[in-house]
């Protein structure tokens, strides 16, 4: 992989992780036009798809610094400072709105994890990099993120955000190991159908999104090492750092387009992805 096709990779992880249109959708679609992702040896595809994350996480650690450094502190100081301290615990119920967020964090991630760890050898197999179900991914959960912005109520923040909200999304993002579905895209539709401001419902799969990705994303690094040389260390880096730059700028259009837009402008482009794809694999000019 040369600098130039690391940069590319960047750069469309950066724009994609964030935006309801898959990351590892477009990522895969990439790899197969540049013939950079072997059949043999597929997981080394997911492992470098979930190590340029990274990047994407850095941006969504340094966007939403100030919201998780509080809600780390509060949830840290009711949970474990003040038990250890007064010898009692603080009921969930009681705590702070940064301390509940903390469990809802925690809570959203549960499901996507057990998924995860249940299915490892099926998501990094040749099923998953499939191009008939990536565009068919694009094109139905486009049509269901359409119902949900047409249904959504659009009257309810972060305030109101329940346990049982996190968990719904939570399992949502399990939706999202299918490739073309969007980690985004299916995190925010559920918030749309449970009644989230669109610009709620997309802050919410931001944050959700660091553990998960983290997790992934140091597992496949420190799996990934045993075949990684100098010279694709470069390469993924190149490309992390990329992903970070354009990560943040995704993170801040996006937020900013969903306080007055629909969802509609990615619904079409979810489409006509999922077609332009079902073309090239109709002319044979890409392999599925």
């Amino acid at each position: 992989m040369s600098v130039i096709e690391s940069i590319v990779l960047g750069v469309i992880q950066g724009l994609t992780e964030y935006l309801p249109v898959s990351s590892t959708g477009h990522l895969t679609v990439a790899g197969k036009l540049m013939n950079l992702i072997s059949m043999d040896n597929p997981e080394r595809w997911t492992a470098f798809i979930a190590v340029i994350q990274l990047g994407t996480l850095m941006a969504v650690l340094v966007y939403f610094f100030n919201d998780i450094k509080r809600i780390a502190v509060d949830f840290t100081k009711e949970n474990v400072v003040y038990p250890l301290k007064n010898r009692s615990k603080i009921s969930i119920k009681s705590q702070s709105q940064n301390s509940l967020m903390g469990w809802y964090l925690i809570l959203s991630t549960l499901p996507v994890a057990v998924v995860g760890l249940l299915f490892k050898d099926f998501i990094e197999g040749v099923f998953t990099k499939n191009l008939y179900v990536i565009a068919s991914s694009l094109i139905l959960l486009a049509l269901i993120l359409f119902i949900a912005d047409k249904t959504g109520k659009y009257k309810r923040n972060m305030k109101d955000i329940k346990w049982y909200d996190a968990l719904i999304i939570g399992l949502a993002q399990t939706v999202a190991l299918i490739p073309g579905s969007s980690r985004s895209g299916t995190t925010i539709t559920a918030g749309l159908f449970l009644g989230l401001k669109r610009e709620t419902a997309a802050r919410f799969s931001f944050l959700m999104s660091i553990p998960a990705v983290l997790a992934s994303g140091l597992y496949e690094l420190y799996s990934a090492l045993e075949y990684i040389d100098a010279r694709q260390i470069i390469s993924m880096s190149v490309a992390t750092i990329t992903s970070a730059i354009v990560g943040y700028l995704s993170i801040e259009f996006l937020l900013r387009y969903l306080k007055k837009n629909t969802t509609l402008l990615f619904v079409v482009y979810r489409i006509c992805a999922g077609l332009i794809i079902f073309l090239l694999l109709h002319l044979q000019l890409i392999g599925g």
